[in-house]
């Protein structure tokens, strides 16, 4: 995958010639694309034209530029470890939920920072005149596709796909729509668009859930060139009742279900060499445990329902007990027994910590009483189940092993290294990680008052 756009620009503030920068951009063409030097050089050309031209330093207008600019932290998304499941991703993303708040609350919005978001009809003022509006709540999510599955699109489909609507069943929601966002690049064989609308609609067949909207585009159109694949997911379920993370109190037992790993142990067990252990995540455990669970005597008695997916165990739990201000002690043998064994084998094979990554496994958060029922009834389903640890006040996620020992744990700046990529950078934190949170924190804040400059702009503008 080659950005051409991002490419140019960069060579462009280096300083470097024309000739040079098209030289560059021809080398690329003929890289990826089976075309005359000739007409390479025509494309190249045309690229450094647009860039030239789109340029914000050439607008004089102050306006307009500000409007096109972007007010920059100078911390790349790679550094801060942004989409990583660690402490540097939590950061930004509470950042970017305030930036999600709006005049028109959310029932569950994303500075809840749950597994997915909330609209309750009668909060609504031109739908209230329905009768059905009192108690129904529309819950809805956007799943990313993981990146490093873009050469295996299958499995990348069927794997976000299942991503999406495991966060709608642990809201206690049923899902009821399905919508495919997919962008490829300029060389993407058209195939590879069709097996992921395959692993995409597998799932959904399975799950009894209809694909009813989508939007397949190019990356970049022709700026950029390669075969990479990118996109997401988006899901929409109903319900009367929704399991916010807020409802956890203390005492509450936690249970959890197995878990043989989806979209991350895939790209352990692929780029480790390991490819027989994708076999073990083909499976809707998880979402047979919600149904279940969400068609049982128990439902109204939960409190919350999680998966265990962003960072894993360590970041599921930091978050969750910052939404619900609480505090949990873990009994790490019982987590061990729920994982899958050919999984944990592989995990330990190449020295990744398996509290770190996602296991697509199911937590739920309920009363002491009805906890040794739920065991029951979802192993009487064919579906292991195990209470693993409780909720108390200290708001401290700590976790006891084998051998009594007691430790706290914390998420790390990234998330488990699943890759040797990923092993190479590093799960550490930068030495400047208060001077980068600092900078960060500024370009959000100038973000939001950027906004407000453009809704007064608009309203001063309007006729309504």
């Amino acid at each position: 995958m080659s950005d051409l756009e991002g490419l140019t620009r960069r060579l462009l503030k280096k300083g470097l010639s024309d000739d040079k920068i098209i030289m560059r951009l021809i080398s690329e063409y003929l890289d990826f694309k089976e075309v005359e030097r000739d007409l390479a050089f025509k494309y190249a050309r045309a690229v450094l034209e647009e860039c030239k031209k789109s340029d914000t330093e050439n607008i004089s207008n102050p306006f307009v530029k500000n409007l096109l600019d972007f007010s920059k932290s100078n911390i790349t998304v790679g550094k801060q470890g942004v989409g990583c499941r660690g402490i540097g991703d939590f950061f930004v993303h509470k950042l970017i939920a305030n930036l999600s708040e709006t005049e028109s609350k959310a029932y569950l919005a994303p500075s809840s920072l749950d597994d997915a978001g909330a609209v309750r009809l009668k909060d609504i003022d031109w739908i209230k005149r329905y009768a059905y509006s009192e108690d129904l709540i529309i819950v809805s999510k956007m799943e990313g596709i993981h990146s490093r599955l873009s050469d295996f699109p299958f499995i990348c489909g069927f794997h976000v796909t299942r991503a999406a609507l495991r966060d709608l069943y642990v809201k206690g929601a049923k899902p009821i729509s399905i919508m495919i966002d997919t962008h490829l690049g300029d060389d993407a064989d058209v195939g590879k668009l069709f097996d992921f609308m395959a692993g995409v609609s597998t799932i959904a067949d399975l799950a009894g859930v209809p694909i009813t909207a989508g939007s397949t585009l190019r990356i970049g159109g022709d700026m950029v060139i390669g075969d990479r694949f990118v996109g997401g997911i988006g899901a929409v379920g109903i319900t009367d009742k929704v399991l916010a993370r807020r409802n956890i109190l203390p005492g509450d037992k936690i249970l959890m279900t197995e878990g043989a790993g989806g979209g991350t142990i895939t790209t352990t067990a692929i780029y480790s060499g390991n490819h027989d252990i994708v076999e073990e995540t083909l499976n809707i455990k998880f979402l047979e445990a919600s149904k279940v669970i969400l068609n049982s005597d128990y439902f109204d008695q939960i409190h919350t329902m999680c998966d265990v997916t962003n960072g894993g165990l360590r970041g599921d739990l930091y978050e969750i007990n910052y939404e619900a201000k609480c505090g949990v002690k873990i009994f790490e043998t019982e987590v061990r027994k729920l994982v899958n064994p050919k999984v944990l084998e592989l995990l330990e094979k190449v020295g990744v910590d398996y509290l770190g990554v996602s296991l697509d496994a199911l937590l739920i958060y309920c009363p002491a009483e009805i906890a040794p029922k739920i065991i029951k009834l979802l192993i009487n389903h064919n579906i292991q189940c195990a209470e693993i640890g409780y909720v108390n006040e200290s708001k401290q996620v700590t976790i006891i092993y084998e051998n009594k020992k007691e430790e706290d744990i914390l998420p790390r700046f990234r998330e488990s290294a699943y890759t040797k990529i990923k092993q190479e950078i590093g799960e550490g934190k930068p030495e400047t990680k208060e001077l980068m949170e600092k900078n960060i924190e500024r370009t959000a804040e100038l973000a939001l008052e950027k906004r407000r400059r453009i809704i007064n702009f608009i309203k001063a503008h309007s006729s309504i």
